[in-house]
């Protein structure tokens, strides 16, 4: 599964979790044409539907700050958001939706099935195992799901919340 990153610059280089990815060559850098485009404002929920276009075309995030999220020219692909996951980063911990870059990679990827990819993704910085540890029973809820199982997880968990 090939992981694209398109760095915006937004961002303290140094904190970028996804020039981080490019830089261990972990992901390539760009936005190819065709691929399952990250966005969290897509309507559109990844999943195990997503596993064989991913597989072809690879998977996109966009590095960019929370700040500038708004202004971002989306790249051309399938658009896919992330269901309900909370951030462990140091800037948005405990954050509901605002992953890192990072997180968002390692999300999708444990999505689509590809666990021990994912989990080594999270290796890449210190708290990251932090991110699975408070996501697992979401990860796990959402793993190899259809996008309607996906939906109806999400949906459960946004109604146990609200309680």
């Amino acid at each position: 599964m090939r992981i694209y990153i398109l760095p915006l610059f937004r961002d303290d280089p140094r904190k970028s979790t996804g020039l981080r990815l490019i830089r261990r060559g972990i992901a390539e850098k760009g936005a190819p044409r065709g691929c399952v485009v990250l966005n969290p404002f897509s309507r559109t929920v990844i999943s195990a539907d997503d596993v064989q276009l991913a597989e072809k075309k690879g998977i996109l995030a966009v590095d960019t700050s929370w700040r500038a999220i708004e202004e971002v020219k989306w790249p051309r692909g399938f658009w896919r958001r992330l269901p309900l996951l909370v951030a462990a980063n140091p800037i948005n911990y405990g954050v509901p939706y605002k992953l890192s870059t990072l997180e968002a990679i390692s999300a999708a990827l444990f999505i689509l099935g590809y666990e021990e990819k994912a989990i080594s993704v999270l290796r890449e910085v210190k708290w990251g195992m932090e991110f699975y540890h408070l996501n697992k029973e979401r990860l796990e809820a959402y793993k190899l799901k259809s996008r309607e199982e996906v939906e109806e997880a999400e949906r459960l968990m946004i109604d146990e919340l609200s309680r």
